[in-house]
């Protein structure tokens, strides 16, 4: 029986290792719902290719944080963090807004990678 435990525990940690390792190397980013019904910053400035986007609502009230042209949508509870992954090669300006706050507007710039 501890055999059989033993070699499912190594497949286990074969299979979520490159998982863990490629989320791990994540570039990482915040944007904070405020209470004052703002969110900070209004303009994110990342990188070319994959990133991890952090949600942090910091309001009593729910947000959406929602962005058409990235396909993207998020509802946070109040007080709630969560987090998107995203892959974005283009270079360009995509705006995101709260869908239950429309006046809270921002945009996230994505640049070039550096050469």
């Amino acid at each position: 029986m501890k055999a059989k435990r033993g070699i499912f525990v190594a497949l286990v940690m074969l299979v979520m290792a490159p998982w863990s390792i490629a989320f791990a190397e994540l570039p990482v980013f915040t944007l904070t719902f405020k209470q004052d019904g703002t969110i900070d910053p209004k303009r994110l400035d990342v990188p070319a290719g994959r990133f991890k986007l952090i949600l942090v609502n910091e309001s009593s009230e729910a947000v959406e944080f929602e962005s058409l042209p990235l396909r993207t949508e998020k509802v946070l509870g109040p007080g709630v963090t969560s987090f998107v992954v995203m892959t974005l090669s283009r270079p360009g300006e995509y705006p995101f807004f709260d869908d239950f706050h429309p006046k809270i507007k921002g945009v996230l710039v994505v640049h070039a990678p550096s050469k």
